[in-house]
């Protein structure tokens, strides 16, 4: 049973691809290239088949061991005290608003979900008929703080799956639950007054250039003279009355309280949201390097073996 549920399709193939590959290894695509050798009984295709093989398991491989290092090498830290950047956070799952994320299929409240509804054909296999997930974002309390997790483009591997048939129909759907523990692993932000960064100098040019915007309400409050033009001591009073307004502005956002988030890194980096443990992911993903190193090894062996004995 695969435990990968991929999240909103990316604009770029090789993050999109980078994010399914389990989907991709776990959905047969190597015992498919074994059946198709067996069934030609070709050497020449034989070979290319082995060569696929072992292309895709070099890349589950090293996708893997990154996925095992990342999350062994990166340590957990609190929301409160987290530092800005690349962070590992664990705690529980809140929706933002009261009003529940209710799964497509099933109608059960949750944080996420993703769907798939399958139909047999008439060769008796299964075809998707439609899929989708949710994109809301919602809140991680980890018993300091509260941090807004916006699922958009991260790797979601969850243990809740359910499955059942209805007719010729299949439906599969995968959930994230508010009672379930959320590791989450990716890029950490916080916006509000302890990061505001604006300046007096610079608040009052953004206002004059606002108020310049409107110059016949400009020159209502400060043409004194009534001549059309400001003079010098007209514009004192308007950049006087500017440094006030910039000042007012900026106490303003500064006494904002300050909003965490996550989302996903720009560099690319892991963006992983998952209800196991560090510690199964780690077990999950070096377990998954070495049977992937093994077929490696086995299929380079194979081509071998083909080469050997017949060509």
């Amino acid at each position: 049973m695969s435990l990968y549920a991929s999240s909103p399709i990316d604009s770029d193939f090789f993050i999109l691809l980078k994010r399914q590959y389990g989907q991709f290894i776990t959905s047969g695509a190597q015992l498919l290239l074994l059946f198709i050798g067996a069934h030609f009984h070709s050497p020449k295709v034989w070979l290319w088949c082995l060569a696929l093989v072992a292309l895709i398991s070099l890349f589950a491989w090293l996708s893997a061991l990154y996925r095992f290092r990342t999350i062994k090498n990166t340590p957990t830290s609190r929301i409160a005290s987290a530092a800005q950047g690349y962070v590992e956070l664990i705690g529980t799952g809140k929706n933002l608003d009261d009003k529940p994320t209710l799964s497509t299929l099933s109608y059960l409240p949750c944080l996420w979900y993703r769907y798939k509804v399958e139909r047999k054909n008439a060769k008796n296999e299964w075809r998707t008929e439609s899929s989708g997930e949710s994109e809301s974002p919602f809140l991680l309390y980890d018993g300091s703080a509260t941090c807004v997790v916006d699922p958009t483009g991260a790797e979601i591997v969850t243990t809740n799956k359910d499955e059942w048939t209805k007719g010729d129909f299949r439906y599969t759907e995968w959930k994230l639950l508010s009672i379930d523990s959320l590791y989450v692993i990716g890029e950490f932000k916080t916006f509000g007054g302890s990061t505001e960064t604006r300046q007096t100098s610079d608040e009052i040019k953004a206002v004059l250039a606002e108020w310049k915007e409107n110059m016949p309400n400009l020159l209502a409050r400060f043409d004194l003279d009534k001549n059309g033009s400001l003079d010098m001591q007209e514009w004192a009073l308007a950049r006087s009355a500017a440094r006030r307004e910039a000042e007012k502005r900026v106490t303003q956002a500064r006494a904002e309280p300050d909003t965490n988030y996550l989302i996903r890194p720009e560099d690319g980096r892991l963006f992983l949201i998952s209800n196991l443990s560090p510690e199964k992911l780690a077990r999950h993903y070096a377990l998954w390097s070495w049977a992937q190193l093994i077929i490696l090894f086995g299929s380079l062996g194979g081509m071998g073996w083909v080469m050997l004995f017949f060509t």
